[in-house]
């Protein structure tokens, strides 16, 4: 799927109608056309302050905003590069903890622009030279770097060794890049996915993980071995331990006493958590005092995944007495971690969007008896599964007999109110989807 994105600022528009000319229109992954860029432009990403940089299939987004409020709450300057954004494209790239404003978007793009035209640069690679050139020239504390896709190929990956490697959770989704028969490279697709992940570890650099199957794992601590690295993994030297309104940190590096609270939702967002604690305490010379640790964990956010949406003009139209929850899962990895936030939960109306090249049946299944009723929507330009051919498929292979295609998402929320029970709606399936929805409830991530 191409990325793209849209500015109100005429001056960033103008970046972005160029880069998008200039895109080849897809992700291509590889490093030599961004080592290229790099060079042009003075290698930026060799200029780095401490670097964070995390990988996985979901939850790395949720890892680097735990990390960021974390630091941010020891009084550090951190600049963090994420993607894709919801709304804005300045979502991307945040600077000092805020996002980058449009005059300096507009002449980072325009100066990479500049000397890419030749480059065939995709619209990541361009966007990485940007975040690298900001990061290299206004002065921070830590830079946390999020993978785009895979790992070892990714944009992200030109950085020398950064000072601590996560992995996050993985899962199976972008098939279609990261699994090309390459000598060297296993059979099975998820033991694929964790060689692409691992593929940012690099010698000199701490290395953090999720607990994955035994054989999965195996995978990972010989890629640990081959950099001359060890792992701190959850299982075999740290966990968290749920407790009634919060969890504990465990570790053999030293236990957190307090008890940790996240205002993320989920099982799945405690482990995102500890995993940044751990990628804190693998930092050399890492000042984690337990009140910082336990206020970013209470304050970090990161839109869009189970997000309660405030008053707006789509909440106005929910059924009296309920609540609308954002998600933009949509991986089968991604509606397990779903069937888990919602475990404890009556079953909801769902609005559902999803991208024509994701795996809808193993995204849905997952949590399909939590499914009162089910919404199929369209995704405003973008190539998606018909609404009326997933109402079937929904009908016919989950079982779900209340379903309606729907023109939009309000369209959806208005047949619910007049014609569903009483209950919260759930809207997932996309990012694509959670921006359009953010952006028409006048919800913007700051």
């Amino acid at each position: 799927m191409p990325d793209h994105a849209h500015s109100t600022d005429p001056a960033v528009q103008t970046q972005l109608d160029r880069l998008t000319a200039l895109s080849p229109g897809r992700d291509i992954l590889g490093l030599e056309r961004i080592a290229e860029l790099c060079a042009r432009l003075g290698n930026p990403q060799t200029q780095l302050s401490r670097t964070f940089h995390v990988a996985g299939t979901n939850g790395k987004g949720s890892t680097c905003a735990y990390l960021r409020a974390i630091l941010e709450a020891q009084g550090r300057r951190v600049h963090s590069y994420t993607s894709p954004h919801l709304v804005r494209f300045n979502e991307r790239i945040r600077l000092a903890g805020t996002l980058i404003d449009d005059a300096l978007l507009a002449a980072l793009l325009e100066e990479v622009l500049d000397v890419a035209a030749d480059l065939q640069a995709s619209f990541f690679e361009v966007t990485t030279a940007a975040a690298f050139l900001a990061f290299a020239r206004i002065p921070a504390d830590d830079c946390i770097i999020e993978v785009g896709l895979g790992g070892r190929l990714d944009a992200t990956n030109i950085i020398p060794a950064p000072t601590v490697c996560g992995i996050a959770s993985l899962g199976i989704d972008h098939e279609a890049f990261l699994l090309a028969p390459e000598e060297g490279v296993p059979a099975e697709a998820i033991e694929r996915i964790a060689w692409e992940k691992t593929g940012i570890f690099k010698p000199g650099a701490a290395l953090a993980t999720l607990a994955y199957p035994d054989h999965v794992m195996k995978l990972v601590q010989d890629r640990a071995a081959a950099v001359g690295g060890k792992l701190f993994s959850e299982g075999d030297a740290w966990v968290v331990v749920p407790e009634a309104d919060g969890f504990r940190w465990q570790s053999t590096r030293g236990s957190i006493a307090l008890t940790l609270r996240s205002r993320m939702v989920g099982a799945h967002q405690m482990r995102n958590a500890g995993l940044a604690i751990a990628m804190l305490r693998s930092a050399p010379r890492s000042q984690s005092i337990e009140d910082d640790i336990a206020k970013g964990i209470a304050t970090a956010f990161w839109p869009g995944r189970m997000q309660r949406l405030g008053d707006g003009p789509l909440t106005a139209l929910r059924p009296a007495g309920t609540n609308i929850w954002l998600d933009g899962g949509h991986n089968p990895d991604a509606g397990a971690a779903l069937a888990m936030a919602l475990a404890d939960q009556p079953p909801l109306h769902v609005i559902c969007g999803l991208l024509s090249n994701k795996d809808a049946m193993g995204f849905l299944r997952p949590f399909a008896a939590k499914i009162a009723s089910f919404q199929s929507v369209p995704i405003p330009g973008h190539e998606h599964h018909d609404p009326k051919d997933l109402c079937h498929r929904i009908q016919s292979e989950l079982g779900i007999a209340s379903v309606q295609p729907c023109d939009n998402v309000a369209a959806a929320l208005a047949c619910i109110r007049d014609h569903r029970t009483s209950a919260d709606v759930l809207i997932c399936g996309s990012l694509y989807l959670a921006g359009d929805v953010l952006l028409r409830n006048k919800e913007l991530p700051d």
